[in-house]
């Protein structure tokens, strides 16, 4: 079994800055109001198609073995804590550098793999930065007064600038929810535009907190909304609200990315966070990328899951693969 190999990419304002890109940066059109007002989202039919996306591809054996592997290569490694301190930054880098014990790899015929990212508070970047140095593996920031987006926004753009200065290549900023709420969709594409522009050469995931927007139209909408504005990538959620990543707001915002890409022929990344900590959930989300929007899109520079305890299952169930047994937890620590 073989991943495709993270190859480094082009530099440049006009094309993405991650280490395995070769694709351009969505530069975003103008807003177009008459589009987003036309949205609509059938949230029966989403709610159906949804529930059958589990029991409709199922992969086994050596084949899940490297889907699984291919999802690891796909996960923003986070810590989010209020109690995070340098030692368990530097040791959740440590695992994002070697995610899968070498003998484990050793018996798969792989060679050495790393996660996609390394996602972390502000205050943890330089730490971050400095224990990946050397690698391919880019420092992600949540920025923009995260999770709430509620502190006064020259604070939020600073924030910002602050976290790029600092190194980080990623930033997961929050949208201001009553913008969606009340369908301010001119405020938010200016404020989504104004953070685009203060990250500058790194790459920009707006976070819509879906759980919070009341409505799929509205997930729908704010997609829109922030991929005219120049997102990166659009992602589901801070992983604080009650509710995260679903697979309906997942259908929701990928068909949004591909209705995107059909209008344009830029091409957005999605990350799905919160509540994404099985491995057999990570093969349902892979195929309904597959499904919707093809193999281009299982690509780091394209889809990321923002996990944490995701990883340790993951690992066991390539141990169960190799060796027929389950292992305890303890035995593939995170941090």
């Amino acid at each position: 079994m073989q991943t495709e190999s993270l190859k480094p990419g082009a530099h440049g304002e006009d094309t993405a800055q991650l280490p395995q890109v070769h694709e351009p940066r969505n530069p975003g059109t103008e807003l177009d109001l008459d589009l987003i007002h036309g949205l609509q989202a059938n949230t029966s039919a989403i709610e159906r198609r949804a529930a059958t996306l589990p029991g409709r591809r199922s992969v086994k054996k050596e084949y899940q073995a490297a889907w699984l592997l291919k999802a690891i290569t796909l996960i923003d490694l986070t810590t989010l804590s209020g109690d995070d301190t340098e030692g368990r930054v530097r040791r959740l880098c440590a695992k994002a550098r070697q995610p899968v014990r070498p003998d484990i790899l050793q018996a798969l015929g792989m060679g050495p793999i790393h996660t996609g990212a390394v996602c972390v508070y502000h205050d943890m970047v330089e730490t971050a930065v400095q224990a990946l140095k050397g690698t391919d593996i880019p420092v992600a920031a949540v920025s923009t007064g995260f999770p709430a987006g509620l502190s006064p926004f020259p604070l939020r753009i600073a924030e910002i600038g602050e976290s790029v200065k600092a190194g980080a290549k990623e930033i997961d900023i929050v949208i201001t929810r009553r913008h969606v709420l009340q369908g301010n969709w001119q405020a938010l594409y200016d404020e989504m535009r104004a953070m685009r522009e203060a990250c500058g050469e790194a790459h920009v995931k707006a976070i819509l907190a879906t759980g919070e927007l009341g409505t799929l139209r509205n997930v729908a909408r704010a997609s829109h909304v922030c991929m005219m504005a120049g997102a990166d990538f659009i992602k589901t959620s801070t992983g604080k609200e009650s509710v995260n990543a679903t697979l309906p707001v997942s259908l929701v915002m990928i068909r949004a990315i591909r209705e995107y890409h059909a209008r344009t022929g830029y091409r957005v990344g999605y990350k799905p966070a919160g509540g994404i900590s099985k491995a057999k959930d990570a093969l349902t989300y892979l195929a309904l990328i597959k499904d919707e929007l093809g193999d281009r899109w299982l690509q780091p520079d394209l889809f990321r899951f923002g996990a944490s305890s995701l990883l340790g299952d993951i690992e066991r169930q390539l141990e169960h693969y190799v060796t027929g047994a389950y292992s305890a937890a303890y035995r593939h620590p995170m941090a």
